[in-house]
Parts: C-alpha cells; structure tokens; sequence
C-alpha cells in the first residue's frame, strides 16, 4: 500500500470572519494531504492563512500589482534549502468573503469551495501554473481529479455546461 506524503499544514485564521467556518482547518488539511498524494509530494510544511478581502487586496496589490481581493495567493518558498531540514514548501492566503461569494454565486458548497482553493494554491506552491490554455487544462484537470478523491463534484463543470449552450 502507498505510503500518504507527510505534510505538516500549520492553518493560521487571521480573520474572525472564519469563526463561521468552524470545520475550515479539517478541510483544508484534508485537502491538502489530498493533493500531496496526487502529486507525489513526499512531504513538506506549509501554512495556510485564513483572512479576510481587505488584508487579501493589500497582498494581491503589494505581490500582484492587481489593487482588488481576489479569493486564493500562493506563496512558493524558495528551494535550497539543506536536505535535513524539512521541505518549506510556502504559504497559501485564503480570502473569507471572496470564498464565500464565489460559492452562493457558483452554487457551491462553502467547504467545497474552501477545499477547491486549498488544492489550487497548494498546486501552485509544487510547481503548477495556468499560464497558459495547456497549463490551466492540465492543472483544472489535476484539480478535479484530486477533489473527486474527496467526493467534491467538479468544480468546473457548471461553467463547461455554459460554454457548450
């Protein structure tokens, strides 16, 4: 039987909008461990911070340069370090009331969502991207696949369904 990667996500919640979320920490760890599995990831320490659109604006704009919250950052920690020491593998920023809009707007489940994003970001912090058609196809795909593993529905598929009417 494959041995699960060990990976430590340390879930700091910076905003007391999450208290409403009081599963938040079991779902992003789930999907997190998720994900480290589907990509062969054989470990590593993260954090993933709970706030708020204002604190997330002010990271989108000082990183980004884009002067808006946007719902999920990733912060990928630079590689290097010694071999002893566990893998840092960076910091996932997730925004409450982008999360929680986008999921009434996509008719979502919150915690689905929640662990939607949890997956993206900590996709980008091992490597992947959507820069471009080939890249989100690949990526969207990875998502979906790890999300199912979790009984999450895709969480593409209502905008899919659009694009072929």
């Amino acid at each position: 039987m494959p041995r699960r990667a060990t990976i430590t996500a340390d879930v700091i919640i910076q905003s007391p909008l999450w208290k409403a979320e009081p599963k938040a920490r079991s779902i992003i760890r789930a999907a997190v461990v998720e994900a480290a599995a589907a990509v062969s990831t054989f470990g590593g320490e993260l954090a993933i911070v709970l706030t708020d659109d204002s604190t997330m604006r002010a990271l989108n704009r000082d990183w980004r340069g884009i002067d808006k919250p946007t719902n999920v950052l990733s912060f990928p920690q630079a590689r290097g370090a010694a071999e002893t020491a566990p893998v840092m593998l960076g910091d996932i920023v997730i925004a409450h009331e982008t999360t929680a809009r986008e999921a009434q707007e996509q008719h979502k489940r919150f915690a689905h969502h929640l662990a939607h994003l949890a997956v993206h970001g900590f996709l980008h912090l091992v490597g992947h991207d959507h820069e471009n058609d080939a890249e989100a196809e690949d990526m969207e795909a990875l998502e979906v696949a790890i999300l199912a593993r979790l009984d999450i529905p895709d969480p593409y598929a209502a905008r899919d369904a659009t694009a072929e009417l």
